[in-house]
């Protein structure tokens, strides 16, 4: 929802699911773990009405303690917090869960899929980032497959039903291979709201790539 036109976000949410989306996916940011400011758990609140689809918040923020609970609240059925700010993960992690949630963990770009490791027994999806977060409409880094491909390793020898999820650059162009590589969700913004013939055509346009 990043990509989406701000003024209108219960028009845009019901627009994509109209238009085949399975999940609706709330990029949200703090200013401080990245230089952007988004949705607050009252903007999901009043969207979660509007559409019978999944919802999952990212929390790019430094204090995913504190945040992750009024996003289960407002009715996310996934929250995503990053390794990078969770000193104590397993014990974060467990509180989404707690709480009501599917729980899972983002890893940036340079962190290491070694990180996740010891965690793999209580998580329900995993999100590789293909950008550096903090601004939509940024160019897919195609380095990072091998990273996903890694995670896929991990899933399947953990023998548990996890997803495994990309996020940044998503595209027609990109969606194959990032699939290729183990990802089985995709998360487009810009390749979606910025399509030239809507969110419907994108869509069907990304669908037919994988």
């Amino acid at each position: 929802m990043l990509a989406a036109d701000a003024s209108r976000l219960g028009s845009e949410c019901r627009t994509v699911a109209a238009a085949g989306a399975h999940r609706i996916h709330w990029d949200v940011m703090d200013g401080v773990f990245v230089p952007n400011l988004t949705f607050g758990p009252d903007v999901v609140a009043a969207c979660r009405p509007l559409v019978d689809l999944h919802f999952e918040a990212h929390l790019m923020v430094v204090k995913p303690d504190e945040l992750a609970p009024l996003y289960v609240e407002a009715g996310c059925d996934t929250v995503l917090i990053h390794a990078e700010t969770c000193p104590h993960l397993h014990r974060s992690l467990a509180a989404i869960a707690e709480a009501g949630a599917r729980c899972g963990v983002v890893l940036n770009p340079h962190t290491p899929a070694s990180s996740i490791s010891e965690v793999m027994t209580m998580i329900d999806e995993v999100l590789v980032m293909t950008v550096n977060p903090g601004f939509g409409g940024q160019r897919y880094i195609a380095a990072v497959e091998s990273k996903i491909a890694t995670v896929r390793h991990m899933i399947d020898d953990s023998g548990r039903s996890i997803d495994l999820e990309v996020d940044g650059g998503i595209s027609a162009a990109t969606a194959g291979a990032a699939v290729t590589a183990g990802a089985n969700v995709l998360v487009a913004g810009s390749a979606v709201f910025g399509h030239r013939e809507g969110p419907t055509a994108a869509i069907k346009e990304l669908s037919n790539s994988v």
